[in-house]
C-alpha cells in the first residue's frame, strides 16, 4: 500500500482513538464543577458524593487521554517531517502554549482534586476543581487553534527556499484568532460538554433502571439533562456559524459536504443521500435550494460547487465527506429531540416513570462520541488534498525516508496497544460504575433506604 495512505490511516487511527477521551474530560469537568458548587451552596452531602464519584471517572479518562495523545507528537517527526519543518514555528508555538497555559494548570490542580478531599477546605477543593476544568478547556483552545490555522492560515509569512521553505509567525494574535478558530472552538467545546453530560445521563439511567442509588441518581440525571439540553440546542448555532466560515474560506469542502458539483448554481440541502463522484450526481431527499437559503437566506442564491476547482484541488472522498457530515447533523438533531422530550416529561413531573426513555439514555452515551468523530472526519477529509489549506499538500508533507513497511509495522503495533488500552479503560470504567458512588463504609444501610424510597415513590 502507498506510504501516504498508510501514514494518513495511522494518524487518523491514533487521533480518533485519542479523541474519545479529551471531550469526556472537558464535559465531566463541567459537571464536576456544577455538582461541587451545589454542595457548597446547599450543604447537601449527596452532591459531594456525586462530585467524588465523577472525579474518579474523570481521572481515568484523563490518564488514558494523556497516554494516547503523546503518540501523535512523535508521528509528526517520523511520518510527517516535511510538515513539521514547514509549520514547526506555528504548530510548535500552539503546543508550547498548551503545555504552559493548559496542561500545567490542569495537572497542577489535579493532585488537589483527587487527594485533597479531606486535606483542604471545601472552598480550596472547589477552586482546584475549577482549575482542572479550565485547564482542560485551555488545552482544547490551543489544539483547536493549531488545527484551525491549517484550515484558514493567518498571521504568517513564508520564508526560505526549496527544502528550507517554512511558515513563520508575523502576528501571533492573528494566528490565534484566524478566521475559523473561534467558531470551531465553540463547536468543539459544546461537543465535549455533550459527551460528558451523556455519560452521566447513561450511568445514572442505568442505576435508576436497576433501582440503585435512586435519589442520588435523580439529582445527577437532572443536572446532566439540563446541561445536555442547553448545549444540544447551542450546537445548532455554532454548527451554522461553522458552515458559514467553510462556505467563505473552504468552498470546496462545503461543496463536498453537500455533494454539490455545478460550478455556480443553486444548491439543494440534503437530509440524506448518496454521492456518485464519477457521474457527478447526488441522489437523496433534499430541500431544493436549501443550501443557498442557509447561507444567503435566498433559495435561488448560487453556491460554488466542486466543478469550480481543478480535479487535483478537490477532496478525494466526496461521498465519505458527505456521509460523515450528514451523520453528524442527524445525531445532533437526535440529541436535541431526545433532551427536549426528556425535559417535557420532567416538566410534567413524570420523567423517572418513563423506563423506555431511561433505556434510550443508557445507550445514548455513544451518540455524542460518534458526532464528535464524524465532525472531525468531515473537517479533515474535506480539507484534502491540503494539509495546510492552499499552502502545503498532504502528499508533499511526508517524511522522505519513511517506508510503507515501517508505517505498516508501527500501525499494527499501535492498533494492538490501543486495543488493549480500550479494554483496560472499559474494564476499569465498568468496575467503577458497578461499585457505585458510595464507599462501603459510607452506606451500611443504603440498600434498605433505597428499597423503602422505591416502594414509597412507586416511580421506579
Amino acid at each position: 500500500m502507498d506510504v501516504e495512505i498508510l501514514a494518513r490511516i495511522q494518524f487518523a487511527f491514533t487521533i480518533s482513538f485519542h479523541y474519545i477521551y479529551p471531550p469526556l474530560s472537558i464535559g465531566l469537568g463541567l459537571l464536576m464543577v456544577i455538582m461541587e458548587g451545589l454542595y457548597l451552596k446547599t450543604g447537601n452531602k449527596e452532591y459531594e458524593t456525586l462530585a467524588r464519584f465523577w472525579t474518579k471517572i474523570f481521572a481515568l479518562t484523563f490518564g488514558i487521554g494523556v497516554a494516547t495523545g503523546i503518540v501523535m507528537e512523535f508521528e509528526f517527526g517520523t511520518n510527517w517531517a516535511t510538515y513539521s519543518r514547514y509549520v514547526g514555528d506555528i504548530f510548535g508555538s500552539a503546543l508550547a502554549a498548551e503545555g504552559i497555559f493548559a496542561f500545567a494548570l490542569e495537572s497542577g490542580f489535579l493532585g488537589v482534586l483527587l487527594f485533597g478531599w479531606n486535606r483542604v477546605s471545601p472552598t480550596v477543593h472547589f477552586i482546584s476543581t475549577i482549575g482542572v476544568f479550565l485547564g482542560s478547556m485551555f488545552s482544547a483552545i490551543w489544539i483547536t487553534v493549531a488545527n484551525s490555522w491549517q484550515q484558514t492560515p493567518a498571521g504568517y509569512q513564508i520564508v526560505g527556499e526549496g527544502m528550507e521553505v517554512r511558515a513563520e509567525i508575523v502576528d501571533f494574535w492573528a494566528m490565534v484568532f484566524n478566521p475559523s478558530s473561534v467558531d470551531r472552538l465553540t463547536h468543539v467545546w459544546i461537543g465535549a460538554f455533550l459527551a460528558g453530560a451523556f455519560l452521566v445521563l447513561s450511568v445514572h439511567a442505568y442505576y435508576l433502571l436497576r433501582g440503585r442509588y435512586v435519589e442520588l441518581s435523580k439529582k445527577a440525571f437532572k443536572i446532566a439533562l439540563a446541561v445536555a439540553t442547553i448545549f444540544s440546542l447551542s450546537q445548532l448555532f455554532t454548527g451554522h456559524r461553522s458552515a458559514e466560515y467553510v462556505a467563505e474560506y473552504q468552498p470546496a469542502k462545503l461543496a463536498a459536504m453537500e455533494g454539490h458539483f455545478a460550478a455556480s448554481a443553486p444548491a439543494d440541502l440534503y437530509l440524506f443521500g448518496w454521492v456518485d463522484k464519477n457521474q457527478q450526481k447526488t441522489s437523496g431527499i433534499a430541500i431544493p435550494g436549501g443550501l443557498g437559503f442557509l447561507l444567503e437566506q435566498d433559495f435561488s442564491a448560487p453556491v460554488t460547487g466542486l466543478n469550480a476547482f481543478a480535479e487535483e484541488d478537490r477532496p478525494g472522498q466526496v461521498n465519505a465527506v458527505f456521509q460523515f457530515y450528514h451523520l453528524m447533523v442527524a445525531i445532533g438533531m437526535a440529541l436535541i429531540g431526545l433532551t427536549l422530550l426528556a425535559c417535557f416529561f420532567w416538566w410534567r413531573g413524570v420523567l423517572f416513570q418513563q423506563r423506555w426513555l431511561l433505556h434510550i439514555f443508557a445507550w445514548a452515551v455513544i451518540l455524542p462520541q460518534l458526532a464528535n468523530q464524524f465532525g472531525w472526519f468531515t473537517a479533515e477529509m474535506g480539507r484534502q488534498p491540503w494539509v495546510v489549506y492552499g499552502l502545503l499538500r498532504t502528499s508533499d508533507a511526508l517524511s522522505s525516508v519513511v517506508t510503507a513497511n515501517q508505517v505498516l509495522f508501527s500501525l499494527i503495533g499501535f492498533t494492538i496497544i490501543y486495543a488493549l488500552l480500550l479494554v483496560l479503560f472499559l474494564y476499569l470504567l465498568n468496575k467503577k460504575i458497578k461499585h457505585g458512588p458510595y464507599d462501603e463504609s459510607d452506606t451500611p444501610d443504603r440498600p434498605l433506604q433505597e428499597d423503602m424510597a422505591r416502594v414509597a415513590g412507586g416511580e421506579i
